[in-house]
């Protein structure tokens, strides 16, 4: 009986310690992701468009988060990087060949209405960021 209500104490301590909502996030793994999808090739001075999608991984109202980006690396000249709520977009015509690696960087935050059916953590993630790198080659 005592090992029982030991067990019991360190998980309720655990709980309260680290707060359930939490614990519930990361079990769930609700997290942002982007597409995985490998860049098709580009050929030098002929139009490119390329679309890399975010979502929240396991949270079917990932529509109700912001979506903020950055990019850091290499992109040829005479591409344009639009972001676009979920996606984002890279079109244009690269004018120079070569093999160009850049990294896209993405952070989310709920909207403020989010909260209604949540415990105690609004966000109800388990991570609020992500990064993915790509490699884009001109032919």
């Amino acid at each position: 009986m005592h090992k029982k209500f030991f067990f019991l104490s360190v998980f309720s301590l655990f709980f309260v310690v680290t707060g359930c909502q939490d614990v519930l996030e990361c079990i769930i793994n609700r997290k942002p992701v982007l597409s995985d999808t490998p860049i098709d090739r580009a050929r030098q001075n002929e139009y490119f468009f390329a679309k890399i999608t975010a979502e929240i991984k396991n949270e079917p109202r990932d529509n109700d988060y912001f979506y903020d980006y950055s990019i850091f690396g290499d992109l040829p000249e005479g591409l344009d990087v639009i972001f676009d709520y979920r996606d984002v977009i890279i079109e244009g015509r690269p004018r120079v060949k070569g093999r160009y690696r850049f990294t896209i960087d993405l952070y989310v935050e709920q909207f403020d209405n989010y909260c209604e059916n949540q415990l105690n953590d609004c966000d109800g993630l388990c991570e609020e960021r992500t990064s993915r790198t790509y490699v884009l080659t001109v032919n």
